[in-house]
């Protein structure tokens, strides 16, 4: 008995579609790469720029009032202002982030309260920031939150590294809840059953089995968010003061730093582009040439872990 092999079907070759199908084709080619171009002639655009006023002093000198580049100083608070902010956003939104995703993952119950999460999660995902900075300045000026930023003559003004930390949480956390909670859909339920076959409670089996599991999941989202935390302007100018140092609120020195009020990368070259206050661009160019690099170093992050994502098996 002779045995036929099957011939393998051939895909239909481009020449071969619609002519909508090939204009369609060609379309998606075309924004692709305008996309593509756009985005290397903004990063190359700024990082000449940058280059050319950007001094190696400046990173060490805070920022002065001046008329000129010479007199204007640098942007050490500024950049020390965006990894203060950086820090506590993601110090609450990474922690609250893995629980929300494991919850809706792994036990979703009540469905009600589990549909709501979910529907909260994208409202952030898509609230404009600035409706956020009015809902904080609100919160952090009551009296309960008193001891988080500073006063004067009893009234609470709401503004300092804490509330603008506490709120850009909420742009780094629907980053952390999808990254973590597609890394947990994407674990077959086999390797679930083998952990409780071996005696493992379910809690047990989350922290000992599925977490390690979607580090470069959760690692992945954290980038994301934090670079989004970064470029964030309304929050940070509304709930930060905008001061061109770090200006304490008594206390112990790390704490009155937090209570106190400063400035980041985006509200300083906010303040000293064209349009600002200031008008300084060589020190906003500078300045958005250093934001350019730390968001290219969070990219190649993201890039890294998510290829260890996708790299991982489940058998």
């Amino acid at each position: 008995m002779s045995i036929t092999s099957a011939t393998p079907t051939r895909r239909p070759t481009a020449s071969a579609w619609r002519l909508r199908d090939r204009l369609g084709l060609a379309l998606a080619w075309f924004l692709g790469l305008l996309f593509c171009a756009i985005c290397a002639a903004l990063i190359i655009y700024l990082t000449i720029q940058g280059i050319n006023y950007l001094h190696p002093a400046m990173l060490f000198e805070n920022p002065k009032i001046g008329y000129n580049q010479s007199e204007s100083g640098g942007f050490l608070a500024p950049l020390v202002g965006s990894l203060i902010c950086a820090a506590i956003a993601m110090l609450v939104a990474i922690p609250a982030g893995i629980g929300v995703a494991v919850w809706l993952s792994e036990y979703a119950r009540p469905r009600a309260l589990a549909r709501l999460a979910e529907s909260t999660v994208e409202m952030l995902a898509g609230t404009p920031t600035v409706v956020l900075a009015l809902f904080g300045l609100v919160v952090f000026r009551s009296q309960v939150l008193a001891f988080l930023s500073q006063s004067a003559g009893g009234v609470v003004l709401g503004k300092s590294f804490f509330s603008a930390g506490l709120m850009l949480s909420l742009l780094g956390l629907p980053f952390v809840v999808t990254s973590t909670r597609e890394g947990l859909t994407a674990i077959p339920n086999h390797v679930r059953e083998a952990s409780y076959a071996l005696g493992k409670t379910k809690i047990a089996t989350i922290r000992r089995v599925l977490l390690p599991a979607v580090r470069p999941s959760v690692i992945a989202g954290s980038s994301i968010g934090t670079g989004h935390v970064i470029g964030d302007t309304a929050i940070i100018v509304m709930l930060l003061g905008n001061t061109y140092t770090l200006q304490g609120a008594g206390g112990l020195p790390l704490l009155s730093t937090l209570r106190g009020t400063g400035l980041t990368l985006t509200s300083y070259v906010y303040d000293n582009a064209p349009t600002g206050a200031l008008n300084h661009p060589q020190q906003a160019y500078a300045a958005a040439a250093i934001m350019i690099l730390l968001v290219l170093v969070l990219n190649l992050v993201v890039d890294v872990f998510a290829r260890k994502a996708r790299a991982q098996r489940w058998n």
